[in-house]
């Protein structure tokens, strides 16, 4: 089973700032699949990485690939 993240752990995870996680929530582009015990949202690693993949997509921008 995917561990939960915390929305910092989430932005570790992907290379972004963690103001972008509480953005792409705001947005509806990642919903939280859990709370923490204070009520903070909690996500896991595939819902995070279709956020990205969706963000990326709509910018335009490919995801970087290894060499």
């Amino acid at each position: 089973m995917d561990p939960l993240l915390t929305g910092p752990q989430a932005a570790a995870l992907c290379g972004v700032d963690p103001s972008t996680i509480r953005q792409w929530k705001r947005r509806g582009l990642i919903t939280p699949d859990g709370l923490d015990l204070r009520g903070r949202p909690l996500y896991r690693q595939l819902t995070v990485a279709r956020a990205e993949a969706r963000t990326r997509q709509r910018a335009g921008r490919q995801l970087p690939t290894a060499a």
